[in-house]
């Protein structure tokens, strides 16, 4: 047996192993019902995980209560219980599960990868957040303006030139709000003409000027709201086998697992990005 061979073994006995402790696993709540282990001579359901299974009682305990938290969730509990998924993905959508988006949930759970779970998680969670808090708050409140372009990590010289326009009583809301109306107007009108003068696209290559205009108006972070990761790819919004066109008005710049999202689950990305 060469070494390639003995790998190649090692991990089809290994992955087998995962998939059938999986579904040993949500076998439990049913044998901790009809308490089966003790009509078997066992002492717990927790003894019996561990003779059959080497679980440990944290393992076990947590399998008990996903099965009580999903007991109005038939989705999420069907899962549990055939053990098409691993329990650390249901533990991370636990939280936010509920009977109105438990088949979404059944859904992204079965589809992605850990890491992108836990941002699918942690953006349903924000926005659950965002809806009981409402949005916004002024630019310039009460606080001194020193105070507040601090935050905004503005150059000194810049800073200076807003202090001296507040001290003549200069409407500080009314300048910014022109000059991002312009900014908006320029980009949009950038892309129109861009858009305008596109030809079928030969390959999934964008030119470096769409590219341009993109960072423009999205900067350099993925342009999903809650998310602070940088941008690594442009996604089309629109499914570019079919359109066949790199469109300014319909890529939007993702990081590594929204993009995974996005692909996988078919994300909204129109309605959850940040938009002119």
């Amino acid at each position: 047996m060469t070494d390639q061979e003995l790998y190649e073994k090692a991990r089809l006995y290994g992955k087998n192993a995962l998939l059938w402790r999986q579904k040993f696993i949500g076998l439990l709540p049913e044998i901790q019902r009809r308490r089966l282990y003790e009509k078997k001579g066992f002492g717990s359901v927790f003894e019996f995980a561990f003779k059959f299974a080497g679980l440990s009682e944290q393992q076990v305990r947590t399998a008990l209560n996903l099965d009580r938290r999903f007991s109005d969730k038939p989705a999420l509990k069907a899962l549990l219980e055939n053990g098409e998924v691993s329990v650390h993905k249901l533990v991370r959508i636990q939280s936010i599960a509920t009977p109105q988006n438990e088949a979404e949930l059944a859904q992204a759970v079965q589809l992605l990868p850990q890491k992108a779970l836990e941002t699918f998680v942690r953006d349903e969670r924000s926005e659950l957040v965002q809806n009981e808090s409402g949005f916004g708050e002024p630019l310039f409140e009460a606080k001194s303006l020193r105070a507040q372009t601090q935050s905004l990590n503005l150059s000194l010289e810049i800073t200076e030139k807003l202090l001296e326009l507040q001290e003549k009583r200069i409407d500080l809301n009314e300048l910014l709000l022109e000059f991002l109306k312009k900014r908006e107007e320029e980009i949009l009108q950038e892309k129109e003409e861009v858009s305008s003068d596109l030809e079928p696209a030969k390959s999934r290559y964008i030119p470096i000027r769409i590219k341009k205009i993109v960072e423009r108006e999205y900067g350099t972070k993925c342009s999903i709201q809650t998310c602070k990761h940088s941008a690594e790819q442009l996604h089309h919004t629109q499914t570019f086998a079919l359109s066949r066109r790199h469109d300014p008005h319909y890529l939007a710049p993702l990081c590594k697992e929204h993009h995974v999202i996005a692909h996988v689950i078919n994300l909204k990305v129109q309605g959850k990005r940040r938009v002119l």
